[in-house]
């Protein structure tokens, strides 16, 4: 049994009573104030003295643990602001379904430990963007905004995320990502417990779908937000689509051929 995804959203949204539409209501403020805190960040390190200046001047800039974190941050508010609103019909679904076998104090406890764990996931992937980010730095490939300067590295950076994209495993977590409520019949779990487990389970499938195209981010900078932004709807649009899959492989091949000009310059 299959919906489309319009249907799902649209019936997810029809189902919800005034006390759950705190749930979306959260999310979709969580999402605009992680876009707000980038929006900043990028205003700060663009101003008169800030990092980008600094940089520029050649003054050198090594990491600290103040660094170390504010990249940690600066990763984990990202991958919210991209993720969240993808993640978002899953969520409310999960949340309709709660609604009718939990009492309403269970019933937050379950949608709170599903959505904490799927954050948590991509967390632990914003740790280990960090430190690939400061392995990067101290082999003096990325430039002042944090957007690779090695024409192999993006090259590389391109054609791992095209070559991707065919590969099965990509296929198989994008199918179910498109399809939350095909998720929901084949991984249930009763209870706060379940609840976890099917929040790190979904999590899990978002990151098999799109860690290679968050690498993508060194390509375009980490402070260009509209490369930022342009990831996070792509990523949108190839989850919910109709069509999508067809997308998925479109943009591997777009991918293919940007890295192979690269490649082509370097």
């Amino acid at each position: 049994m299959r919906l489309s995804v319009p249907g799902q959203v649209e019936g997810a949204f029809r189902w919800l009573g005034r006390q759950q539409l705190l749930l979306p209501f959260c999310l979709v403020a969580l999402t605009g104030l992680s876009w707000l805190f980038l929006i900043d960040l990028a205003r700060r390190m663009d101003a008169p003295g800030g990092m980008l200046e600094m940089a520029m001047e050649g003054m050198p800039m090594p990491w600290t643990l103040r660094d170390a974190l504010l990249s940690f941050a600066m990763w984990s508010v990202m991958m919210v602001g991209m993720m969240l609103p993808s993640a978002l019909p899953m969520m409310l679904l999960y949340q309709k379904t709660l609604g009718r076998r939990l009492p309403e104090g269970q019933r937050s406890l379950a949608t709170g430990l599903f959505c904490s764990a799927y954050v948590l996931v991509w967390s632990l992937f914003s740790l280990a963007a960090t430190l690939l980010q400061w392995l990067l730095d101290q082999f003096a490939l990325l430039d002042f905004e944090m957007r690779s300067q090695s024409l192999w590295l993006a090259a590389s950076l391109l054609l791992g995320a095209g070559l991707y994209q065919f590969f099965p495993a990509k296929q198989a977590c994008l199918q179910r990502c498109r399809s939350p409520l095909q998720f929901l019949l084949g991984y249930w779990r009763p209870g706060p417990a379940g609840a976890w487990r099917m929040g790190m389970a979904h999590g899990l499938y978002c990151l098999g779908c799109c860690w290679a195209l968050m690498g993508l981010l060194f390509v375009g900078g980490l402070m260009n937000l509209l490369w930022v932004a342009l990831l996070g709807a792509y990523v949108l649009l190839e989850k919910y689509l109709p069509g999508g899959q067809w997308l998925s492989k479109a943009g591997g091949v777009a991918l293919i051929l940007w890295g192979l000009l690269v490649l082509h310059g370097a």
